[in-house]
């Protein structure tokens, strides 16, 4: 038996100190990324856009350089949401990421399409490959915390997600019906079984504030979210409410303007990772 040389790379023994192989992506020789979020949900228009959106804009105002890679290859909305349409160039090294008006440095697929409403008609695989190249290709330069939004549900994007990027810890967004909180646990379940940690849940459209006496009303009902938080011993993060004003900052590609305090408490426990 020949000498270990502790290379498990190149050997063919199966012995019980062998390592597996990593699955991750390299990185841009022009990036160095801190932290990496993933903002995740088990369903589709629950608004995780909207929370990556938001906390890249936080950490941001707090001195941080943060970053978003738009995972939802078939449905992006990242650059509307901030009023970016210039498209992305690159050079021999690499694709430079779009930026903000504030600085957030972004990648998404409706920078590299002719038009925005270019539909993107891929297989699973494609999307997958072009999530790493995202990571891989882009020069991201120095990135404090890198949010990924990405697709719902726990298919391809997911997967190449968590096995290919190195996720510090994920946020799930979910909204208060009882249905969308079932569906959570999916995302929960599969957190777990790739060893992903899951920094807490954020409840979007969980009340409406009434204009005439400020009382929270709950048109989906209460409570289910923080149930889910509860018997998963995860902490509820967030609430945000029903608020046109933010639909219509998104519309406007103004996000940056958003001025509440719902997401402070997730912002500081990505601060404390």
């Amino acid at each position: 038996m020949s000498e270990c040389t502790h290379d498990c790379s190149t050997c063919q023994s199966k012995c019980a100190s062998a390592q597996p192989e990593s699955l991750l992506a390299p990185s841009n020789p022009g990036s160095h990324v801190k932290k990496v979020i993933g903002v995740v949900s088990g369903k589709g228009g629950v608004g995780k856009s909207l929370v990556t959106g938001l906390l890249a804009t936080l950490m941001q105002r707090r001195g941080h350089q943060a970053a978003i890679l738009d995972a939802d290859i078939t449905g992006p909305s990242i650059p509307k949401m901030f009023g970016v349409t210039d498209k992305a160039m690159g050079c021999e090294d690499g694709i430079f990421p779009g930026a903000t008006k504030t600085g957030v440095r972004m990648m998404s697929i409706n920078l590299l399409l002719e038009h925005d409403t270019d539909p993107v008609i891929w297989r699973g695989s494609l999307i997958g490959g072009t999530v790493k190249q995202f990571w891989s290709d882009v020069i991201w330069g120095n990135v404090d915390y890198m949010f990924v939004d990405m697709p719902p549900g726990t298919g391809d994007v997911p997967l190449t997600v968590f096995q290919s990027l190195p996720v510090d810890g994920i946020i799930v967004v979910t909204s208060p019906q009882e249905l969308v909180g079932m569906i959570v646990e999916k995302a929960l379940g599969m957190a777990k079984m790739m060893n992903i940690p899951v920094l807490g849940l954020v409840e979007n459209m969980s009340y409406i504030k009434c204009p005439d006496c400020n009382r929270k009303l709950y048109p989906f009902g209460e409570g289910k979210t923080l149930e889910v938080a509860q018997k998963n011993s995860l902490p509820l993060l967030a609430q945000i409410p029903i608020d046109p004003t933010i639909a219509k900052e998104c519309d406007d590609g103004v996000i940056e303007l958003f001025n509440e305090s719902w997401l402070d408490g997730a912002v500081e426990v990505i601060e404390h990772l």
